[in-house]
């Protein structure tokens, strides 16, 4: 066509144009005075039909709580529905994954839908019922916002053919404007944050400094609305379910993701995209996305799982990273960790052998950074230790850390750089790089934020390559005998026991169980300028003025053994062993006791009984360590209640049931439980906590305290059954008990306690 065909078409065009707008107009005037779309629908399918040239139109609804489209139509006096899944599968469901218009010529003709996506099909069973033939098809989505809240289906051409490019256009404007009427109706916002302005939680002001601010500290609106604005991410996510009008799911522990659906992605690559396939299979896949209106993630995901179907559900950035190993932090170090490691699948090689795996410099700076921000964010994170596992052939490594007791991953280390990462560690911890065939131990001290952290680093080779364990010893102080929450009874008599002036005193329990933390505590209660205390330890965690504290150190000779005999010589006070791993110290101990000394060592056992009886078992003379046995102290440590969520509830009759008889029946009356009145306390999960619903640990004790009926015992080597009887008789109270004890304070709850506390 000319331009002087152009020019004198126009006016007709801008004609229709305007009489379309007019119509348009008016029947959205008719909807927005209806109760709902719904009602509205069977008034003006006929008008809508005329204004969009087609034979049938079916107008869906995205459904809240299902991966699905609704359609509702009257049928006699009742209303009926018809439901279509968001999937690849349907031409509907389709277009509402993608939210992008679609028009066909031909909806039978197979090929022309494959060429859109390989799942693409037409249900024919609609024709097949009615007899009408479907031909022609436009279908467009109905969005406000890029938000989806239904699909449009518009079928056959009124007069034949296919539809237009001026009525895609015209179907597309109606979907706009549908779109603000659903939105209108379901009570959606403008903005993501905008309900949170609505109910108070913050001002729009905060919200717009939070988005300028985001992109340049390189962190989110909704970290800072986490750590700055105090919010919960459950609110924040309320506020987000609101905006994109598909259910929120936040960080649930509990949760683990099928290895399946990860199989072949990069984790990396996921924290990058903000998307993580949470639950299900490749039949049905739900994906959290931080953003569900974002259809080129969509098309992607879809790309990359190749399920049948796909429920969404929207979650903030700091939720997904946490499902794929993260803590939640502050982004206050200069370099993002998942930066690093993105750069190093950059540098890696897609075939990795032992040639180019060696080639890989430990001290390129991808490295190096990589290294020291793992050991930045593990300390921020309040990790104990750190855990670098190799995987098998190509397969990434994995670094775990250790929180609370408890393992979580953090993230994985390519294959083509695990050897110079390990080799970085073994140089700053001064290991021989080149050995990989033997264990190797190691220490090194770094500053984070202007403190001393001390490592203690150990290598291990496996048949995947050598496994790391950083141990974080941050320097500290020690802790008044009276922090570490001991009961009544048991403050009372650590207290006496410790000022005898000879005898042996021991604390056991399993490594990480506090061991160090109480010795030093009881150690920093009877330090006095009268008193010259010895030490030997490994490693020496803990520092205290007045100790001569002794690092062991058996390539020189110095063992526990031989630095008790030494100390012996030293005109000592009190002298604490580190462990009493063999009879030869364990006697060394005892004699030195019974010679006028206080000796403290500590034992891998389970219970205060079992102490005893491991010891006689090690061959030492009963009658000896009964005259010097002043006592023995097990403990555990146990995850406490986080104090910004944790919530009271009352427990039912099952549950009291259960503590009673893991407390005893025989002793429960002195807990002085009034069953009506009765209130604990129950994890919940806050970003403080890392939505765990804990923070911190503290101990649970029995203490086990010699009597002359107990020192007859020991005597007579009894049983540990035999012991623990007396000691109970005689004022012990178990693990267990101490636990429950501290659960009815509201420190932490039944589930914790049964985890390290034997029933």
């Amino acid at each position: 066509m000319t331009n002087e065909a152009q020019r004198k078409a126009n006016p007709e065009q801008l004609k229709r144009q305007l009489e379309f707008q007019i119509r348009l107009n008016t029947l959205i005037q008719r909807i927005q005075e209806g109760e709902s779309f719904s009602d509205v629908m069977p008034e003006i399918e006929a008008d809508l039909l005329s204004l969009l040239n087609g034979e049938r139109i079916t107008v869906y609804q995205r459904s809240r709580t299902n991966p699905e489209l609704v359609s509702k139509y009257k049928s006699g006096d009742e209303f009926k529905e018809i439901r279509v899944s968001l999937s690849t599968s349907s031409i509907s469901g389709y277009v509402g994954l993608s939210q992008k218009p679609l028009r066909l010529n031909d909806v039978y003709e197979a090929d022309e839908l494959a060429k859109i996506h390989a799942n693409l099909r037409f249900d024919k069973s609609y024709d097949l019922k009615s007899g009408f033939r479907s031909q022609a098809m436009l279908v467009v989505p109905i969005k406000s916002k890029d938000v989806l809240f239904g699909v449009m289906q518009v079928l056959n051409r009124r007069g034949g053919g296919a539809f237009t490019d001026i009525e895609l256009s015209n179907a597309t404007k109606l979907g706009l404007l549908l779109g603000n009427q659903f939105r209108y109706e379901l009570g959606g916002t403008r903005d993501p944050y905008e309900f949170l302005v609505q109910m108070g939680k913050v001002t729009q002001q905060q919200i717009d400094d939070f988005k300028a601010r985001a992109p340049k500290e390189g962190t989110t609106v909704s970290y800072l609305l986490l750590t700055e604005g105090n919010l919960s991410a459950a609110e924040i996510g309320a506020s987000l379910e609101r905006y994109y009008q598909v259910p929120y799911m936040g960080y649930n522990p509990e949760i683990e993701i099928p290895q399946n659906l990860l199989k072949g992605i990069n984790e990396a690559y996921l924290k990058k995209e903000r998307w993580v396939p949470i639950q299900g299979d490749l039949d049905e896949v739900v994906v959290l996305i931080d953003d569900p209106t974002d259809d080129r993630r969509i098309m992607e995901i879809q790309r990359v799982l190749r399920a049948r179907n796909y429920i969404f559900k929207v979650a903030l950035p700091e939720d997904i990273r946490q499902y794929l190993g993260e803590t939640l932090q502050s982004p206050e170090a200069n370099v993002d960790i998942n930066e690093l490691v993105d750069r190093l699948h950059e540098e890696g090689v897609e075939t990795v052998t032992d040639d180019e795996v060696d080639s890989v410099d430990e001290n390129e700076a991808t490295v190096i950074q990589l290294v020291n921000q793992l050991i930045r964010e593990s300390f921020n994170a309040r990790a104990s230790d750190i855990h670098i596992e190799p995987g098998k052939g190509k397969q990434a490594s994995a670094v775990r850390i250790r929180v609370d007791g408890q393992c979580q991953r953090s993230l994985t280390i390519p294959a083509s750089h695990i050897r110079a990462v390990v080799s970085r560690i073994k140089i700053i911890a001064g290991m021989d790089i080149s050995d990989r065939r033997r264990p190797q131990d190691g220490k090194a001290v770094v500053k984070i934020k202007g403190k001393p952290v001390e490592l203690r680093v150990a290598t291990i080779p496996t048949v995947n390559g050598e496994s790391v364990v950083m141990r974080i010893l941050a320097s500290s102080k020690p802790l008044p005998l009276a922090q570490l929450n001991f009961s009544e009874r048991n403050l009372r008599e650590t207290e006496k026991l410790v000022e005898h002036p000879h005898g042996i005193f021991l604390v056991v329990g399993p490594t990480g169980s506090g061991k160090t933390t109480t010795l030093h505590a009881i150690l920093s209660h009877i330090n006095t300028p009268e008193r010259k205390i010895w030490t030997a330890e490994d490693p020496v965690e803990i520092s205290q003025p007045g100790l001569q504290q002794v690092q062991m150190n058996p390539k020189a000779g110095v063992t526990f053994a031989t630095a008790l005999r030494a100390f012996l010589r030293a005109d000592p006070d009190v002298i604490m062993i580190g462990e009493m791993r063999d009879k030869e110290t364990a006697e060394a101990g005892v004699e030195a006791s019974l010679t006028g000394h206080l000796v403290f060592s500590t034992l891998h056992t389970n219970s205060a009984a079992e102490t005893v009886t491991r010891l006689l078992d090690l061959g030492i003379d009963p009658v000896s360590f009964s005259d010097a046995f002043l006592g023995v102290m097990a403990q555990r440590l146990v995850r406490t209640l986080c104090d910004k969520c944790k919530k009271p509830y009352t427990p039912d009759e099952e549950e009291l049931t259960l503590m009673r008889r893991y407390y005893g029946e025989e002793h429960f009356a002195e807990l002085k439980v009034d069953p009506a009145k009765l209130s604990l306390q129950k994890a919940v999960g806050c970003p403080e906590c890392n939505n765990t619903g804990y923070r911190g640990r503290t101990g649970i004790h029995e203490l086990l305290v010699s009597s002359h009926a107990m020192k007859d015992l020991i005597y007579h080597k009894a049983t540990a059954e035999e012991i623990q009887k007396l000691a109970k008789e005689e004022g012990m109270r178990t693990l267990m008990q101490d636990g429950i004890a501290k659960m009815l304070k509201g420190q932490t709850d039944l589930a914790q306690i049964r985890k390290v506390a034997a029933t």
